[in-house]
């Protein structure tokens, strides 16, 4: 028989026996589509967070003061902000900055500055926003890449230093004024234990949820809202800096620029034994986020794997009863001159046309079940997670199923070629 033959035979087969059929496929339905639906959220949520965490700047590099390695053991050591546990005297200043810009006036395009006042609200009659209160510079709406919806971002000149004036987010500006114009409006606003009010010169777009927030709880999410950096430095008494945020100019590959970057901020931490400066770059922690989300998202695969071993083991089986149930047919046909890789070649394609539909199968209950998943997800983390259907995990599931046909059907199929035609001729 060809293959063509022994396909349409094998189908046949499975129609006379559907239910049969249906079972022995089950475990390689459920395996096929377990992994499928696993390698949908995984890709969809790596997508996600990569997304957001491009927006913050694939080409920035952040300065940051870190305790030395021999006083800190394996902790991580990272704060942001002006205050904090680092003192006045150990923080990046102003001079080294300049030093900075200096020796490197083509690679840098800017600083992201800023300074903690403290978390807070703001209040107009029945209506409230939740706040975080940061003092930045000119060029922080530049390096984290804000935009301004309304009115203008601060300027670094005497008119805003001198002034109580702050840019907000549409968010707070809407839950404050509703639909009335917020540019020239006041805020009262309370942060820690700072109080005062502060003139609207401008509305930014604030950017989507963080992932893993739920929907109720962004209702009363803070907010930032940016006042100049001078002003907030006068507010917390702290002139520096324990992480600096630098955006490169377009071209400057940032991994590289950030050896140089801390080789020339680490010459003021020389005689420093309990601080240094360290850097990281958007662009690797992207590469690390992506390899660890990756990483579980194939181990947690490899588990539902393990059904495809208990499917392949069912299609054996079934095999194996099939063969048993149609000896006399292959002592028919042996007797008729059917050679012993005819007959083994019947039964593995057999094995494998049950295998390849089983895989079908589960790869549209994977596609199916997978939208689910990212819909479920993005219900909870209160965004939109794009479905991203893994078509290499779906050829790779294809391969598979056929492997697994070829692999679990050759000992059946091997016992059928070997039966001896009298032998055969002669099973009740």
């Amino acid at each position: 028989m060809s293959i063509g033959e022994n396909i349409t035979q094998a189908l046949v087969n499975i129609k006379t026996n559907k239910m049969r059929a249906i079972l022995t496929m089950l475990g390689i339905i459920i395996g096929i589509a377990a992994v499928i639906a696993i390698m949908m959220a995984g890709q969809s949520m790596t997508l996600s967070i990569n997304t957001q965490m491009q927006s913050f700047g694939v080409n920035n590099i952040t300065a940051y003061v870190q305790q030395r390695n021999e006083n800190r053991g394996n902790q991580y050591f990272f704060r942001t902000g002006g205050g904090g546990s680092v003192a006045e005297k150990d923080m990046i200043t102003d001079a080294m900055l300049d030093n900075l810009r200096q020796k490197y006036p083509d690679q840098i395009q800017a600083f992201s500055l800023s300074t903690g006042v403290g978390t807070g609200q703001t209040t107009l009659g029945s209506n409230y926003a939740n706040l975080n209160l940061i003092g930045v510079n000119s060029e922080y709406d530049k390096a984290n890449n804000l935009t301004m919806l309304q009115g203008r971002f601060l300027l670094q000149n005497d008119s805003d230093n001198r002034r109580n004036v702050a840019v907000v987010s549409d968010k707070l500006a809407t839950a404050i004024f509703g639909n009335k114009n917020p540019i020239g409006r006041s805020i009262f606003v309370v942060a820690g234990t700072h109080v005062n009010n502060y003139a609207i010169i401008g509305v930014y777009q604030s950017e989507a949820q963080n992932f893993g927030a739920s929907a109720t709880a962004s209702q009363d999410q803070p907010t930032d809202v940016y006042i100049p950096l001078a002003t907030a430095q006068r507010i917390t008494g702290v002139r520096g800096y324990q992480s600096v945020v630098i955006m490169t100019a377009l071209g400057v590959n940032a991994t590289d620029f950030s050896a140089n970057v801390t080789k020339l901020l680490n010459q003021y931490y020389a005689r420093n034994v309990t601080y240094q400066i360290s850097t990281f770059t958007m662009e690797s922690m992207i590469s690390q986020v992506t390899s660890m989300l990756n990483t579980v998202a194939i181990a947690i695969s490899a588990i539902a794997a393990i059904s495809l071993l208990v499917g392949g083991i069912g299609v054996m089986n079934i095999m194996l009863v099939s063969i048993t149930e149609r000896t006399r047919e292959i002592g028919v046909r042996k007797a008729l001159g059917a050679t012993n890789g005819a007959i083994r070649g019947q039964f593995i394609i057999e094995a494998i046309v049950i295998c390849f539909i089983g895989g079908v199968i589960g790869i549209l209950v994977g596609l199916a079940l997978g939208g689910v998943v990212v819909s479920v997800l993005s219900t909870m983390a209160g965004t939109n997670l794009s479905v991203a259907a893994p078509v290499s995990t779906i050829f790779l599931a294809t391969g598979i199923s056929v492997a697994i046909g070829v692999f679990f059907g050759y000992y059946p199929a091997n016992n059928a070629a070997k039966l001896d035609p009298i032998d055969a001729l002669r099973y009740e």
